[in-house]
């Protein structure tokens, strides 16, 4: 029987079974992968920076496959899949581009002493844990960061998207890339907690859920290896009384449904001032309603199944139990009588601070509208929440909206009057249950480098 075997969500038949690696194997792995980091290490950045061009020029090569088996394997639209893999070559870009200036040395004029250099040196293997949801961008978003860092990389790919991973495997040894820099491991969980203690794996970058966080991160406690955490969030959407309403209509619906939903950064919880709330709740149904499910390979689509029949289940008992604690379904809410995994748009209104659709993360397309009385009490709302990754504020006044987010949004991100998944120019990451440490912007690039200090304490000419 084998270990692990694919499903397609939009037809529930197999796609293809693996099996898990040998823990011999995946110590020889380890072995060369600390190997090709010690001669890798030493590559000028300048080099390093052409490696990671080869790398975004055979992505390209590959972007139908890939995004063809992205969508088979976890039910995302084919057009965004495209969309992934084009994100995921930009990230190439940005990285040659920004990473030679980023990891020069810095000199600083320190009294006393002659000089000081601060240097930053790549640490060595860099393990990644990565979920389904984007099975491309995840892997590109810690990979080339830390491979530009002078890192060696191990991939564990979620289970689900086994296929991607391996094929994303094949596209980096296809290019300039030294084979023994980027390996995918086909691991079980117990193998997984080996890997994070073997003392030649030197960092430990997960993105996932605020549980799966936790006990990888004690794991890696233990052998005091240094992480990242990107976890789950309930980004709130708030729109204030001077909107533009169809505009955030629009775009909640977007944010909301982008993904099939399944995004930790998607608009989760729409809170909306009471002044606009009757009028935005009408726009947002009528959006809602455009929204075409089926099959994710066919280019009307928008809206495929989630990644399982799994998580469908999940997310639809976070839907009933908010209902039994007195959140109304206002549209959808019930799952199909038909094959695959699917769930239509859904918007939840009457939502308590006791329910899951206020306090969880609902992964799939189900949207809380929240009615917030005035604007303070919309930003109590937003910030009366475990995690703090994303959110946004809609307002004509793009001054007051900038400065109620850098001042009063606690997330590691927001969006002014828009939704934009990420861009490789600005940090990504959270606060609370949403995890530590930050990817993109120049900042991922030195999240697993040692920060190393030189005091040059000879005298300074006179």
């Amino acid at each position: 029987m084998a270990d692990i075997t694919t499903v397609n969500p939009a037809t529930g038949k197999d796609i293809k079974n693996y099996t898990y690696m040998s823990s011999d194997e995946v110590n020889k792995i380890i072995d060369a992968s600390h190997k090709a980091f010690s001669e890798w290490r030493l590559v000028s950045a300048d080099e390093r920076a052409k490696v990671i061009n080869s790398i975004g020029e055979t992505l390209m090569k590959y972007k139908e496959e890939l995004a063809k088996l992205m969508t088979e394997e976890r039910g995302k639209t084919l057009e965004a899949s495209l969309g992934e893999v084009d994100l995921c070559k930009a990230i190439c870009d940005f990285t040659a581009g920004e990473g030679i200036a980023a990891l020069a040395d810095d000199e600083r004029d320190i009294e006393g002493i002659k000089k000081g250099l601060i240097s930053y040196n790549p640490i060595g293997i860099i393990y990644g844990i990565q979920p389904w949801n984007f099975p491309a961008y995840q892997v590109f978003r810690y990979t080339i960061a830390n491979l530009m860092a002078g890192n060696s990389i191990l991939l564990k790919h979620a289970s689900n998207v086994t296929g991607s991973g391996l094929l994303i495997e094949k596209i980096m040894h296809e290019s300039d890339l030294p084979n023994d820099l980027f390996r995918t491991l086909i691991i079980s969980h117990d193998q997984s907690e080996k890997v994070i203690e073997h003392e030649k794996v030197r960092g430990v970058t997960l993105t996932g859920s605020d549980v799966a966080g936790r006990v990888v991160a004690q794991q890696a406690a233990k052998v005091l290896k240094k992480t990242v955490m990107e976890l789950g969030s309930n980004d709130a959407f708030i729109v204030l009384e001077d909107a533009d309403l169809d505009l955030a209509a629009t775009t909640c619906a977007h944010a909301r449904l982008y993904n099939n939903g399944e995004t930790c950064i998607a608009a989760k919880r729409f809170v909306v001032v009471d002044s606009v709330y009757d009028k935005f709740r009408d726009l947002v149904i009528e959006k809602f309603k455009g929204y075409k499910i089926g099959d994710p390979m066919e280019e009307s689509t928008d809206v495929g199944p989630m990644s399982s029949s799994k998580q469908r289940d999940e997310l639809h008992k976070q839907v009933q139990e908010s209902v039994s604690k007195g959140a109304t379904i206002t549209l959808g809410g019930e799952v199909p009588d038909k094959p695959g995994s699917f769930y239509p748009p859904t918007i939840l209104e009457n939502i308590k601070p006791d329910q899951p659709a206020y306090k969880d993360e609902l992964f799939g397309p189900v949207a809380a509208l929240i009615r917030a009385k005035d604007q303070d009490d919309a930003f109590r709302i937003a910030n009366d929440s475990r995690y703090g990754l994303g959110g946004a504020i809609f307002s004509k006044d793009e001054e007051k909206a900038i400065n109620l987010a850098q001042q009063h949004f606690d997330t590691g991100m927001v969006y002014i009057n828009g939704y934009n998944l990420v861009n490789p120019g600005l940090p990504f990451g959270g606060v609370k249950d949403s995890g530590y440490g930050r990817e993109h912007g120049g900042f991922g690039i030195k999240e697993f480098v040692n920060i190393k200090a030189v005091h040059v304490v000879g005298k300074k000419p006179v």
